[in-house]
């Protein structure tokens, strides 16, 4: 990533004094001394010429010899005019800063990113700095040095960065820690758009908040919903939910239940984007639905996150300006981009592979087999549940190490599925767009779009489970001929070209066509829709649906 362009640093003084020789000082003293009419006396001259002068070395000199520390320099006018360099610079860096507004651009370039940097440097708590030691996590990124001092300070904020960016740590940590200051129930409310990343938002606020007696609390669909509303109606100190469940509760659990929520402090839309996202599927009625139980926006703390600030996000940020209160702290923007605008991160290798339409899976099965990516741990996504179901069931009988994880399996069986990737029992997950966002598997290598997106946006979320917190990555893009359109839409939205897929000494199509592969892969694939249509389970086992019982 290309730094931004800024000023550039003024050496320090001693720095500069050892790279001029004794001479070199001296005609600059002279040379300054005529100008502003200070002459030096005749024993300051003489000392100066007695000076020891140090020798210069080319970068090839093998020579050792090392020159006699030179004295004490003498005061002299060229150093006191460039201090005054470096104090005249520095007013005009500040009232430059003064000037920019409060939205950040290219943060890890203008120096936000800073190796000496800390969590203690942002004011947060030593029992939250444990803890994030304890994880690993010992430098703040981009968008957590952004974020968390402007949260800490009572703003609403709006945080957009890239995936993998440490995004959750800079929503959490100020939270904890403000709740730590006021300890009750219920203070702070995380709505997220899937069960998988809620599960793992609960499971990072629960590893921050061990040092602490906090009870949080997940309430997501596919569990039972009388045990939550028992939960819930006992004042848990923070509720992470999807905002599908959590609606049903505020129409059907009873005021008792939820009675907690009106004292909310702060709540958070974490993938903002996809929860206030209009049309079909919008999760925006539900969203709402879980508004009206909180307080409203001038008697809470309201802070979004997302990798793609769409114009729904955007338009809050007028809303808010527009109708806040003058008691209220202005809200805090900031969007960390990379130096070529790129939504994506700048360790990923973009590829793509032209396939044809009627031996897609054929193609994907070499491309899963070469001997580069036979043990990468994959995410294959799909844009439909039944595709995902048929390549678990197809890939599993070519002797792949296949999990799959969409929206018809039970949450039991989605939970396992993906356990068993993390835990590196299965290599590939074959997954819909329930995996795109949020999920944090620092194991991937490869992520494969075997449909390609119909929305940019969601192949910038698909490829960002991999590459992610500066290590290296790769995208594999199967494209036919009626996905040019698409492909050219993705790379004008993420601002980088893809490349065809190369392995040395590999040709996929001589692979599929030689060696038998269409045959072996249509046998496999005709006993996976044969397994579906008898409705058997991965593991060939029939499927017993039971009766709801009224």
């Amino acid at each position: 990533m290309a730094p931004s362009q800024s000023p550039e640093p003024i050496p320090d003084e001693s720095e500069s004094a050892s790279h001029h020789s004794a001479s070199d000082s001296e005609m600059e003293s002279e040379s300054s001394s005529d100008e502003g009419g200070v002459t030096l006396d005749a024993d300051q001259k003489q000392q100066q010429q007695r000076a020891p002068k140090r020798r210069r070395l080319s970068n090839s000199s093998t020579d050792s010899y090392i020159a006699a520390p030179p004295p004490a320099p003498l005061p002299t006018l060229s150093r006191i005019k460039r201090k005054e360099d470096v104090a005249r610079e520095a007013a005009a860096n500040k009232a430059a800063a003064d000037a920019n507004p409060v939205l950040i651009k290219d943060a890890l370039a203008a120096g936000l990113e800073d190796a000496r940097s800390s969590f203690t440097d942002l004011k947060v708590a030593p029992w939250l700095v444990g803890s994030l030691t304890t994880m690993a996590v010992r430098r703040p990124t981009a968008i957590q040095k952004a974020c968390i001092p402007e949260i800490l300070a009572g703003r609403d904020c709006i945080g957009g960065s890239r995936t993998g960016s440490g995004k959750t740590i800079a929503f959490a940590v100020p939270m904890l820690q403000k709740w730590a200051e006021d300890p009750f129930g219920i203070f702070g409310l995380v709505l997220t758009p899937t069960r998988e990343l809620a599960l793992q938002i609960y499971e990072q606020i629960k590893a921050l908040s061990a040092p602490q007696s906090m009870k949080p609390l997940l309430i997501t669909g596919g569990t039972d919903m009388r045990s939550q509303a028992l939960a819930l109606s006992q004042r848990p100190h923070v509720v992470i939910a999807t905002p599908g469940r959590l609606a049903d509760h505020i129409h059907t659990s009873g005021a008792d239940t939820i009675r907690g929520l009106s004292r909310v402090r702060m709540v958070i839309l974490d993938e903002a984007d996809r929860l206030l996202s209009p049309g079909q599927g919008s999760m925006l009625p539900d969203v709402e639905t879980c508004l009206s139980a909180v307080p409203s926006a001038a008697d809470r703390q309201t802070l979004l996150f997302t990798a793609t600030l769409t114009p729904e996000v955007r338009a809050l940020q007028s809303m808010s300006s527009s109708s806040s209160s003058s008691a209220k702290p202005p809200i805090f923007v900031t969007e960390i981009t990379s130096a070529n605008k790129s939504t994506i991160p700048p360790t990923l290798h973009q590829t793509y592979l032209q396939v044809p339409l009627t031996h897609r899976e054929a193609f994907l099965h070499v491309l899963l087999s070469t001997d580069a990516n036979a043990t990468k741990p994959a995410i294959i996504f799909t844009n439909t549940t039944a595709t995902a179901d048929l390549l678990e069931r197809m890939l599993r009988r070519l002797g792949h190490r296949t999990t799959s994880l969409h929206s018809r399996l039970p949450q039991s069986e989605r939970n396992a599925n993906l356990a068993r990737f993390r835990a590196a029992a299965a290599r590939i997950l074959v997954a819909t767009d329930v995996a795109s966002r949020g999920l944090d598997i620092p194991s991937v290598e490869m992520v494969v779009n075997y449909d390609v997106p119909r929305n940019p946006d969601d192949y910038v979320h698909r490829v960002g489970r991999t590459a992610r917190a500066g290590r290296k990555g790769e995208s594999v893009t199967l494209v036919g001929q009626r996905d040019v359109a698409l492909v050219l839409a993705i790379e004008e939205r993420v601002g980088r070209k893809m490349v065809e897929w190369e392995e040395e000494g590999v040709s996929v199509e001589t692979r599929v066509v030689r060696d038998g592969v269409l045959k072996v892969v249509g046998e496999a694939k005709r006993e996976a829709a044969g397994e579906m249509d008898e409705g058997r389970d991965v593991l060939g086992r029939r499927r017993v649906k039971l009766k709801k019982v009224r």
